[in-house]
């Protein structure tokens, strides 16, 4: 099981996003990740079962290439109804 957070796995896309006035450039399994663990538990609680099944696919993706679409997919839906698409 390879550490998703380390990742270089390219997701399909480049999400370029804005948090609190401040920009993120995400393109890789290992900083959605990151972006994803660094926020406080409490923020994705709205989001808790669209934030969990975008953890798992980027854990799926980081151990194998071929999830890399559907971890954009779900990183796409939990960013797009959290509004920060």
């Amino acid at each position: 099981m390879n550490d998703p957070a380390s990742s270089e796995t390219r997701l399909r896309t480049t999400f370029n996003i804005r948090v609190n006035g401040k920009p993120f450039v995400i393109s890789t399994v290992g900083q959605a990740h990151q972006f994803l663990t660094s926020l406080n538990a409490v923020e994705w609680m709205e989001f808790k079962s669209l934030h969990d099944q975008a953890m798992a696919s980027l854990q799926a993706a980081a151990d194998n290439a071929i999830m890399t679409v559907q971890a954009t997919n779900a990183v796409r839906t939990l960013f797009v109804n959290a509004k920060l698409l």
